[in-house]
């Protein structure tokens, strides 16, 4: 890390803008012996009230002009001894910027170039940090787990992100060609106060205040990165001290949020209903779906985000009702597709009809709200409690576990869909979730083997891949969603040990950890349900040898060893589900959490249940043991043989049976008059 850098007389462009007022007045409250020039030429996304808290202070000064004009700029920095410069300025706003592509060359590019040739001619500064965006790198990969490092190639993909790549190798050559002492940073969104409303954020809670309409581009999937502004702000000061010449820095987070759930949250600010209060409208020329960065590099100089998005979001919607008039009328930022005129000495003008209403009609929207209309946010405890209907999200439609779930729901009423997105594909179940809004995520997807285990140890990627990868996925969707997600796992990650032998009744319980590594797809389910422990919005049921009553189906556990030519005989939890399937509809009602062992009470042997077979099904059936031993010479991966503690699936549902039990009453009775009825016949 670089010595700690210590400026004197500091030139900030566009400080009276959004992000760059915060940096300016935290540089001001925080170093009063930093001598602080503002140049900003007051376009219409800014405001010299945003400079209040450092107008009054002896170490600030404001000057009007434009940084295209080469001559002020020349003339700054020699009258005001400049040594660093924190270039803000520019045109931001991409919707903008498809109209006015030419005013964002002039600002951003050309403005730019100005500072840069001004600073080569004066010879006298020690710091150029340049504030770009991480719209340079253009969309990011929707399945991509790793964000954009600061060494990516720039793709932009709008004309705004184009002007800012371009700036930025404009920034580069001057620090290669003259050696400018440069730096670079490549922010996600900021949100927070005072900024202008065309801006998602301040624009949805402006129209939220008036109960208009929330008007979301596209179909409100495209993902953003959202950062508190005193955060940002604090990341600059960082930057500014400890920064290393000639480094980029990419200023982000990794809490990624939909465009539909921040208008969501917003709605729920204000005691709004989604449903009614957000409507879809027509996409943008290019709407990127996703900008991920890589922040380590950032963290590494010590700075981190301090601010939660509800701390930071409810900060933003307190000052807006506090400061409902603090742009005059900004009617026209308010439009679900703005068109604002850019031109010279045109400050907050705008040149389209309103349409952001109910149903997108016609009546103005002003800044100026009446204030008896004004909703403002009344405490928690005055909202009424509402149990939404039910409606499950299904994961799983050709697995056998999946297929029941789905003929559970159309048998009890309960409206549910089958996800279409693959677990690992971030964007699909995105897709999924805001298609189908559901109450409860079912997740009976996964990797079992093909026919069995043991096909798992000669394709471990596409194991790791759905049951880690899209499991882990689906369970932070949901829990970006405030979305319950009921996992159907395996208690096949345990084995008898010296604390649990065979025979004595001591099972594993939910808060055991594995102990059975003996097979590749164990092993996948093993780590992915420690990590799951770190979801609160998750249910784990371990599933052990399913059974059903569908003595036709290759996946029963009975069907499975009555076809065997030998088998060994062990005791085992297992799990029947006509009995445990509408348990776990039960457990998403009761809206349920953790780990829960998902068997039956109780052990039953292999042979246990042949016999029963026998007895009830075939009495001419027969069957052949073998050992552990000879078994493992014929499977490729050891099997899981154990007992779990089903005490406290019991407790909460006092009615279920025994083991044994639930076989004779679920499978073995059903089927024995299914046979007798075909034999008469």
């Amino acid at each position: 890390m670089a010595n700690k850098y210590t400026p004197k007389n500091i030139l900030i462009t566009g400080a009276a803008g959004f992000i760059a007022s915060h940096v300016c007045n935290r540089l001001i409250r925080n170093y009063p012996d930093y001598k602080i020039v503002v140049l900003d030429k007051l376009d219409y996304c800014s405001s010299l009230k945003n400079l209040d808290p450092s107008r009054s202070s002896p170490n600030f000064k404001f000057i009007k002009g434009d940084i295209a004009s080469a001559d002020l700029v020349h003339f700054i920095l020699q009258t005001e001894f400049i040594d660093t410069i924190m270039h803000f300025a520019a045109q931001t706003h991409v919707d903008n910027s498809f109209g006015n592509s030419f005013e964002f060359t002039k600002n951003n590019i050309y403005g730019t170039h100005v500072l840069l040739e001004a600073c080569k001619v004066t010879g006298q500064i020690k710091r150029f940090i340049h504030v770009s965006t991480d719209e340079v790198y253009g969309e990011t990969d929707e399945d991509a787990v790793v964000g954009n490092h600061e060494a990516s190639q720039l793709l932009p993909t709008n004309p705004y992100s184009a002007t800012k790549a371009g700036a930025e190798m404009l920034v580069m050559a001057y620090g290669r060609s003259y050696g400018l002492p440069v730096i670079t940073t490549r922010g996600n969104n900021v949100y927070g106060t005072n900024q202008f409303p065309e801006k998602l954020i301040p624009k949805f809670i402006l129209l939220a205040m008036n109960g208009k309409i929330l008007p979301i581009h596209g179909d409100g999937s495209n993902v953003r990165s959202y950062l508190y502004c005193e955060d940002v702000a604090e990341a600059f000061e960082v930057i500014l001290h400890r920064g290393e010449v000639g480094h980029v820095y990419n200023i982000g987070t990794k809490k990624e949020r939909r465009v539909f759930d921040v208008a969501r949250d917003i709605c729920r600010l204000f005691n709004l209903d989604p449903e009614s209060q957000i409507k879809f409208v027509e996409n943008r020329p290019f709407n990127d779906q996703r900008y991920f960065l890589d922040d380590q590099k950032l963290k590494s100089l010590g700075w981190y985000e301090r601010t939660t998005w509800e701390e930071g979001l409810k900060k933003t919607m307190e000052w807006y009702v506090s400061n409902p008039d603090w742009w005059g009328d900004v009617s026209g930022a308010l439009l679900p597709h703005p068109r604002m005129l850019m031109l010279p000495g045109i400050e907050r003008q705008f040149n389209a009809p309103d349409t952001s209403n109910s149903g997108l009609g016609s009546a103005p929207v002003t800044n100026k709200f009446n204030q008896s209309r004004m909703l403002v946010p009344s405490p928690k405890h005055n909202i009424p409690s509402q149990k939404p209907s039910l409606k499950f999200l299904i994961y799983g439609r050709t697995g056998w576990i999946g297929g029941l779930l789905g003929k559970l729901c159309e048998k009890q009423g309960i409206p549910f869909e089958y996800g279409k997105g693959r677990l690992e594909q971030r964007s699909q179940l995105l897709d999924d979730i805001q298609t189908v809004k559901p109450t409860h995520v079912f997740n009976a997807a996964g990797v079992t083997g093909r026919p069995n285990v043991d096909w798992c140890e000669t394709h471990k990627p596409e194991t790791i891949r759905t049951n880690v990868v899209g499991t882990l996925t689906l369970a932070d969707i949901c829990r970006e969603h405030d979305l319950l997600m009921i996992n159907y796992a395996t208690g096949c990650i345990f084995e008898y040990d010296a604390t649990h032998p065979l025979g004595t009744g001591v099972g594993f319980k939910e808060e055991d950890k594995p102990n059975f590594t003996g097979s590749f797809y164990s092993k996948t389910k093993a780590v992915v349900e420690e990590l799951l422990r770190e979801f609160d919005n998750v249910c784990t049921l371990r599933v052990r040898m399913p059974i059903s009553s569908d003595l036709s189906n290759p996946r029963n556990f009975i069907t499975k060893i009555t076809r065997y030519n030998k088998v060994v005989d062990i005791s085992n939890s297992m799990t029947i589900l006509d009995e445990l399937l509408p348990v776990s509809i039960e457990m998403a009602k009761r809206n349920l959490r953790g780990i829960w062992n998902f068997t039956n009470p109780g052990v039953v042997s292999h042979n246990e249940i042949l016999q029963m077979y026998k007895d009830y099904i075939d009495p001419n059936f027969n069957w052949v043991n073998f050992s552990l031993q000879e078994q493992a010479k014929v499977i490729v991966a050891p099997r899981s043989n154990n007992e779990l503690d089903a005490s406290k699936l019991k407790n909460e549902f006092p009615e279920l049976l025994s083991i044994k039990d639930s076989l004779i009453k679920y499978v073995f009775e059903p089927n024995r008059k299914t046979f007798a009825w075909e034999l008469s016949n």
